[in-house]
């Protein structure tokens, strides 16, 4: 199945969906460090929920988006380069991604996994357990605002469920994205905070220069 990005027919867009180029679309911009400020003085500061009842199930990933493709594979389209589709698929068979944890580029898709900025039973604890699953579903496929990336298995795995009081990238040079992009989701969505979070949330927006 070939995609049909912004209202154009998938035809005119066979040539940029498998020839060499950048990715289809750019993945969502982190609003000001001004703004991330704002955000995070905002969050409410609460206990955390119990883990009670929590699986990566509840959130529907990776569900099939308007075009038939899952969201995992129009994450890899739209943050990928020189991506190749399998014949007749949404699938890409070849490409790179870069995976800005870690500061590494992935080039076995196997390999690039798709990470929630927000980890999803972060999401749970901080007030997810209370959402629809229609709410849930929208959350854990959000392609809108700036939760879904590339990362490599190490670093998705390293970080986990953690937040940023427990984890940071290894690449400082991402820390002050991270905040701005992690606060930010948080606000949209309306999820709560802790103490120790926001205040390694303030620390690493201290990082920002714009």
């Amino acid at each position: 199945m070939r995609r049909a990005f912004f209202g154009l027919p998938a035809a005119a867009l066979l040539v940029s969906v498998v020839s060499v180029g950048p990715a289809l679309a750019d993945p969502p911009a982190p609003p000001p460090v001004s703004t991330a400020r704002t955000e995070l003085a905002a969050l409410t500061v609460a206990t955390p929920h119990s883990m009670n009842g929590y699986s990566r199930d509840k959130f529907d990933i990776w569900a099939s988006q308007p075009d038939g493709c899952t969201t995992r594979q129009e994450v890899l389209a739209r943050d990928g380069k020189d991506v190749k589709d399998k014949p007749g698929s949404c699938q890409p068979a070849s490409g790179s991604w870069y995976s800005v944890y870690d500061n590494t580029t992935v080039t076995d898709v196997t390999k690039a996994t798709i990470d929630h900025m927000v980890p999803l039973a972060m999401a749970w604890i901080s007030g997810a357990d209370t959402w629809t699953a229609d709410q849930r579903k929208a959350f854990g496929n959000d392609l809108k605002d700036p939760q879904l990336l590339i990362a490599s298995e190490s670093s998705n795995s390293a970080k986990s469920d953690s937040g940023p009081d427990a984890w940071k990238p290894t690449n400082r040079a991402f820390w002050c994205t991270y905040a701005e992009d992690y606060t930010h989701v948080k606000s949209l969505w309306k999820l709560t905070t802790t103490a120790a979070e926001k205040s390694a949330l303030s620390s690493m927006l201290d990082t920002c220069t714009n």
